[in-house]
């Protein structure tokens, strides 16, 4: 886990959606239902962590959604935009910035990270107000908000 700073980081959260569900994980140390995510390491861009945090903590190859502008030249690569960016309090002196992005699978095959994971499982809609410990609104708000986006475009 790369620390750019004591009192900031940038992070990637990835909400995989297959067959109208959404990966989840119950995070071991923060005891929280989540997407796949985690630090941007210095020697990274958004997209390369987003991919290797997915394949990491799941097991999966995704395919990150989003639109890549044509700008990329020499010097000059242009990255699939997230589809969001928040900034979230973490302690009272330590801050993330979090660049969330909508992906879905390509291949690999589902694993639990049992290190940092308690459980790893494709949730519908209905399943999220079932989970234990609840999720926060702010998570259900984006599970839903990719499953409803994702879904209509297939």
């Amino acid at each position: 886990m790369a620390h750019i700073h004591e009192k900031i980081d940038f992070t990637v959260a990835i909400f995989i959606v297959h067959d109208g569900k959404i990966l989840l994980i119950h995070h071991r140390k923060l005891d929280k239902w989540l997407p796949l995510g985690g630090h941007i390491e210095l020697d990274e861009d958004p997209e390369q962590a987003a991919l290797r945090e997915a394949k990491e903590e799941s097991g999966l190859e995704v395919e990150l959604l989003g639109e890549r502008p044509p700008t990329t030249s020499p010097g000059t690569r242009a990255l699939i935009a997230p589809r969001f960016l928040d900034i979230h309090r973490i302690s009272d002196t330590h801050e993330h910035i979090g660049m969330i992005y909508w992906s879905r699978p390509k291949q690999g095959q589902l694993t639990l990270a049992r290190d940092e994971h308690h459980d790893i499982r494709w949730c519908s809609a209905e399943d999220l107000d079932k989970l234990s410990p609840p999720m926060t609104e702010a998570v259900k708000w984006y599970c839903l908000k990719a499953l409803a986006e994702i879904s209509a475009h297939l």
